[in-house]
């Protein structure tokens, strides 16, 4: 593979420069500065094919307030791909015969409501369970900066109500994740910090990965940032409480390449624990969902892939990894501004040698016709809400209070998000109210009258699927 890649680029060296003719590495920097400008806000980003790292570089400031530069060093919060380590710490106490992922959670924890249900460690794993994420809730958002103990937090996760039986669905939980940290800690009789440093860094060779913290000095840690009406703002820091084993670990690019070479190489957990991992849980009804124990089982360009993206208060990550072909790539960025899944998998597309097109520069002009039958505000029934307005002629998207994002046309009824992969189809329901079909999601028509309080951040962003 790695042999391919060099002929790719010296053949790519030699041909006529545009942009799908540059040299990958070429391609890799104009995609990062694009992004990610030397003036603004950071990345960092490293490709790895056969376990060789062939681009690795940085871009942007790590510290706006400071000047300083992002380097292959700067620190990040990587949010949610934190749950690929909680996952693998619970499949190494599997391994250990201490546990078994077929388990009740109420084996545990004794008291923990389940409804009549069976909660099975394995259900949580793949984000099956039927528990609401407590980052939804506003009794947490309203908690966000204050300091909460596991008790406090239990509580809040044992009054909310189960979305479903277990195993019928798939829906992202922060709670599920951070019951399993707890669950490590019960288990092994040491800290969930514990356990991940001599366990998984120390093993795996990580010297630049540690826990959030108020207080510690960690060495090239990266500010994170927001971007409001286009100005940056320093973000507001998360507690290490509230993200625990949900997204509370920091890292660089390189360490999460030897974590990946770790996982590769069945370092950590057997090849037969890392194939559940890699593999979509199958519901009750048959179907699939598009994730494994801590990995997204998703795609590039027609490629199987393994991925994580994760986003906490300032910083967004996106890890891929394409098994069959042996390529790693990551993007680390301190603002929640930037598309961090967008830019690695076109980064991982190029490094297959099968480039994405870029997005269109314009949106398509709207009629009024179709803008009266779908703008509007739609709910899914996880509470989240998502307006689709009309405007100059083109259409726009907005998640909850967030930045709208423009809409360009790739078919008929189908749209494609601005510097995303993500995709909306429109669709006219039996009941003559319109429905939109967004990431295997469908949001029903709920009219203008629709209120959002407040926007909610999350731990993080679920994956996307790509067209």
């Amino acid at each position: 593979m790695i042999q391919k890649l060099i002929a790719t680029l010296l053949l790519f060296t030699f041909t006529i420069s545009n942009t799908f003719s540059q040299s990958p590495e070429k391609q890799f920097d104009r995609l990062l500065h694009q992004e990610y400008p030397d003036a603004a806000t950071a990345a960092s980003a490293p490709i790895a094919v056969d376990g060789e790292i062939i681009y690795q570089k940085s871009f942007g400031k790590a510290s706006l307030k400071l000047n300083a530069d992002a380097t292959i060093n700067s620190v990040f919060e990587i949010g949610s791909v934190t749950k690929q380590f909680t996952a693998v710490a619970i499949m190494m106490l599997a391994e250990q015969g201490k546990l078994n992922l077929d388990d009740n959670i109420t084996t545990y924890f004794k008291d923990y409501p389940t409804h009549g249900h069976t909660i099975t460690i394995d259900q949580i794993l793949s984000h099956t369970s039927g528990l609401a994420s407590f980052t939804s809730s506003d009794e947490w958002y309203n908690n966000r900066y204050n300091e909460m103990t596991q008790e406090e937090l239990m509580t809040l996760f044992k009054k909310m109500p189960m979305l479903f039986a277990p195993g019928e669905k798939y829906h992202y939980s922060n709670t599920g994740y951070y019951l399993l940290g707890m669950l490590i800690e019960k288990v092994s009789n040491k800290s969930y910090s514990e356990f991940i440093e001599e366990n998984i860094f120390d093993k795996a060779g990580m010297k630049n990965s540690s826990f959030m913290s108020r207080h510690k000095i960690i060495p090239n840690r990266a500010t994170g940032h927001d971007k409001i009406k286009d100005e940056f703002v320093k973000a507001d820091e998360m507690l290490y409480t509230h993200a625990y084993s949900a997204g509370a670990i920091l890292s660089t690019t390189y360490d999460l390449y030897l974590w990946n070479r770790a996982i590769r190489n069945n370092t950590l957990i057997s090849k037969e624990s890392k194939k559940k991992a890699f593999t979509n849980y199958k519901l009750s009804n048959g179907k699939y969902a598009n994730y494994g124990y801590g990995w997204a089982v998703d795609g590039v360009n027609g490629v199987p892939s393994i991925e994580h993206n994760g986003g906490s208060f300032g910083f967004l990550s996106n890890t891929i990894y394409l098994p069959e072909e042996d390529i790693f790539v990551v993007v680390l960025s301190n603002c929640v501004c930037s598309a961090t899944d967008f830019v690695s998998t076109k980064m991982a597309a190029i490094a297959l040698n099968k480039p994405y097109p870029d997005t269109p520069s314009k949106a398509a002009k709207i009629n009024s016709d179709f803008a009266a039958k779908f703008a509007g505000t739609y709910s899914f029934d996880d509470g989240s809400t998502r307006t689709i307005s009309f405007e100059n002629n083109a259409l726009y998207s907005q998640l909850g209070n967030r930045s709208k994002l423009k809409l360009f046309q790739v078919d008929k009824n189908t749209y494609q998000f601005e510097n995303m992969f993500a995709r909306i189809l429109f669709k006219k329901a039996k009941n003559n109210t319109a429905t939109i079909l967004f990431k295997n999601r469908i949001y029903e028509t709920i009219g203008e009258k629709v209120k959002i309080d407040s926007l909610r951040k999350q731990l993080t962003y679920t994956s996307q699927k790509k067209p």
